[in-house]
């Protein structure tokens, strides 16, 4: 989604480049010009626009390190009593 709001973001500032109701950048700089142009444009565009969409991500991210740390605990307590058995033998 991101990238396609960056392409999105191109296409207009080429578009408004070429029409001429943007400054060209300097010398042969146009290209890179655009690309910076629509890469500034689109960054804040990205994060007010993809809001929900980062936050389900990180809710999804948050429940499986939880699943893991959950996991990872058990296996040490696990490996504690066996060496708990282990050392009253």
């Amino acid at each position: 989604m991101r990238l396609g709001i960056f392409v999105g973001c191109l296409v207009l500032v080429a578009v408004l480049v070429n029409v001429g109701w943007m400054p060209a950048g300097l010398g042969d700089a146009n290209p890179a010009w655009v690309v910076l142009l629509a890469l500034v444009i689109s960054a804040p565009l990205s994060f007010i626009l993809l809001r929900k969409q980062r936050d389900e991500m990180s809710e999804q991210i948050a429940g499986r390190v939880a699943g893991a740390k959950g996991k990872l605990a058990a296996n040490r307590n696990q490996e504690d009593a066996a060496d708990d058995a282990a050392r009253v033998s």
